[in-house]
């Protein structure tokens, strides 16, 4: 079956131009922007270049703004709650309104990817569903673990929870090219391990509701350092000099090998 790069360097014999959308404090774009930067000393030049950064909320919460200028970026904000409060909608709905309300919000955001020729569209922490394609994301949890009917365990919000609950002894974080479901989009890459630390038997830490939430922030903070920090910025060089390809079944290869389970830098 033949397979076709994510991106073709050869081809467009030039960087890989990417968007950063973000929601919130954007340690992922930080961490991407640093990469560019480290690329652009050492080797004299970066496979890719962050072309903007969009937000999809316009309040102190998010910190795209200060990324930006403090990088030499536009930045563009496009306030989705204000969006769907307007218009009477729950910003997280389903149902046909709902999906019709989200592409015409992605309007906006598309004109930006089109005007500014990206290529590749990097969710640093970007909470929205999103209908525009060519998206990477990165997910607090290892997507290659599977249920017994195939579907991946650990998917949505709440993925660092279920995996510490389900026993998992250990965490890792992946990139996914996004497909119009959630978390289900081709597996490219899995992070290191983090091993979790229970300060008592999960048994006894369940019953306590309050502390048992704290240990699992505590443990998607770390996986942040551990797993997306690392994988999240390598995945979009990894894609920008054409080593991730893309089968018509939605399979992936890097460098011409496929890996089912995603890419393991170790």
């Amino acid at each position: 079956m033949p397979i076709a790069p994510i991106y073709d360097p050869e081809k467009t014999e030039r960087p890989m131009r990417v968007a950063a959308f973000m929601s919130g404090s954007g340690t992922n774009i930080i961490k991407l922007i640093e990469l560019e930067k480290q690329l652009n000393s050492v080797e004299g030049a970066s496979p890719f270049e962050i072309t903007f950064i969009f937000s999809d909320r316009s309040d102190g919460a998010c910190a795209g703004e200060k990324i930006a200028l403090d990088n030499g970026l536009p930045y563009f904000s496009y306030d989705t709650r204000a969006f769907h409060r307007l218009r009477s909608l729950k910003r997280t709905a389903k149902t046909p309104e709902g999906l019709a309300a989200r592409k015409e919000y992605d309007r906006v955001a598309k004109k930006l990817v089109e005007a500014f020729e990206i290529d590749v569209i990097a969710l640093g922490g970007y909470m929205s569903y999103i209908t525009l394609n060519r998206c990477i994301n990165v997910h607090p949890a290892d997507l290659s673990i599977r249920l017994p009917d195939g579907r991946r365990k650990y998917v949505g919000d709440n993925a660092v929870r279920d995996a510490i609950a389900s026993g998992e002894t250990t965490l890792r974080a992946s990139t996914l090219w996004t497909d119009e479901g959630v978390d289900t989009g081709p597996l490219l890459m899995v992070s290191d391990p983090l091993p979790v630390e229970l300060p008592e038997p999960l048994g006894d830490l369940t019953k306590n509701n309050k502390r048992y939430l704290e240990v699992v922030g505590e443990h998607q903070e770390r996986l942040k350092e551990v797993g997306d920090w690392k994988i999240f910025p390598r995945t979009v060089e990894m894609i920008a000099r054409g080593r991730f390809a893309l089968d018509q079944e939605g399979c992936v290869y890097v460098d011409g090998q496929p890996v089912p389970e995603g890419y393991r830098m170790s």
